[in-house]
């Protein structure tokens, strides 16, 4: 039975787990109306929610049977805020004492790898490895506020980090253009919400491709989109503005979704030898949750034969599920926490 944390950045999360059942609970404070107001997280103050929050999400998890059956402690060690970080790991640390527990450090990124198989896992717990293997090698794109990247992720759990962006990450690059849009924080969604209304096609915003077969290994690129966009609006005034948003958001939505599914395929076609024959398809991360880079993302999959994975909304943002069940799919190393040797956690994926 696992207990894990996370509090990488904006959200306090735990969990618990059962390789034999699967999730058993989950519990998640949120701060997005706290920071609302900044238009974007102040790290001091989601270290403070941090603090304040854990013990009650505590007291609701040790309400559950299962929490008298502990047996390991999962945290994420990074990436993320140092201070909310700090603040998860002496939680951790505090929790393997008491349960005499071993303390595992799962890379947060490593958990947005395995959330979209938490849901195959649930479905048979017992049949889960031999599921899983045939579904390896897979070809994974994690799209969050913090992240953009494409991996293999290989039998045995080993990663290859295939491609990444070199600036912005596509919800960072939607949060800001929201920004600049005069929509609240976040305002990746609601940027969603405006393109449903408009034409795709109403402003040519750039994409940051590639040419020909150096498409695959062309690194994301977001911040020369937002540029452009903030370079069109300076042109415009106020009332253009208002009566084209839904255009703005259209357009700009289809530059960042038009990016991740080419970079995707690219590497689909490449016929590098290096490419072993992916064998499923993998989307992850809190953009997961744009429903146009859903439906782009199951097309491409049905168009190449693949079977696709996407993590559940709940498994999308920062939560601490996928950090328990990385914790058990990778078969981390079980070792007692040591500050001052952190590779002796999850090395596989450093960013």
């Amino acid at each position: 039975m696992i207990l894990a944390i996370e509090s990488s950045c904006d959200e306090s999360a735990l969990a618990l787990f059962d390789p034999a059942r699967g999730l058993a609970g989950e519990w998640v404070h949120s701060q997005i109306a706290l920071h609302r107001e900044y238009g974007g997280v102040v790290p001091d103050l989601a270290s403070r929610e941090h603090l304040d929050r854990f013990p009650a999400l505590l007291a609701l998890a040790a309400r559950q049977p299962e929490y008298a059956r502990i047996t390991q402690i999962a945290v994420t060690y990074g990436p993320g805020l140092a201070g909310c970080l700090a603040l998860g790991l002496a939680l951790g640390e505090a929790l393997a004492l008491a349960k005499r527990a071993p303390l595992v450090g799962v890379n947060h990124l490593r958990g947005h790898v395995w959330s979209p198989f938490i849901s195959l896992h649930a479905r048979a717990p017992v049949k889960f490895p031999d599921h899983l293997r045939a579904l390896l090698p897979h070809l994974g794109l994690i799209v969050s506020g913090g992240n953009t990247l494409l991996f293999i992720l290989e039998d045995g759990g080993r990663l290859r980090v295939l491609n990444r962006t070199v600036d912005d990450a596509a919800g960072e690059a939607l949060d800001k253009g929201a920004k600049l849009l005069g929509l609240p924080y976040p305002g990746g969604p609601l940027v969603e919400q405006w393109a449903a209304q408009g034409d795709t096609a109403a402003y040519d915003f750039p994409r940051a491709l590639g040419e020909g077969a150096a498409r695959a290994h062309t690194p994301f690129s977001f911040s020369g989109l937002k540029t452009s966009l903030r370079y069109r609006l300076e042109k415009m005034t106020p009332a253009q503005i208002e009566s084209a948003q839904a255009n703005l958001c259209a357009s700009y939505q289809a530059a960042v979704v038009d990016q991740l599914i080419a970079k995707t395929e690219a590497l689909l076609d490449s016929g590098d030898e290096s490419m072993p024959t992916i064998r499923s398809l993998g989307l992850s991360g809190g953009v997961a949750n744009n429903q146009t880079l859903r439906g782009a993302m199951t097309t491409l999959a049905a168009q190449h034969n693949l079977p696709l994975l996407i993590a559940e909304p709940r498994h999308t943002g920062d939560n601490a599920g996928m950090i328990a069940f990385a914790a058990w799919a990778d078969n981390a190393q079980v070792t007692t926490f040591d500050s001052s040797h952190p590779a002796t956690f999850e090395p596989s994926l450093s960013l």
